[in-house]
């Protein structure tokens, strides 16, 4: 049998798929295996997602009801 790849470091891409996909619930399992996250990486893109979000929802509303 082939010897698995040790997991390579997650790039900020990676690190931004996995918060996305943590949000709606949904991730494979290779593909949680085959990159290196620290919790200090999850911590950050959540935080800076969760703030381009509400940015977002605050512009829909500022532009429907000004």
């Amino acid at each position: 049998m082939m010897a698995d790849a040790p997991p390579r470091r997650a790039g900020p891409l990676d690190v931004a798929k996995t918060v996305l996909h943590g949000l709606i619930g949904v991730r494979r399992k290779a593909d949680h295996e085959s990159v290196r996250i620290t919790p200090l990486q999850v911590i950050v893109a959540a935080v800076a997602l969760v703030a381009l979000f509400i940015f977002t929802l605050l512009t829909i509303v500022r532009i429907v009801t000004g």
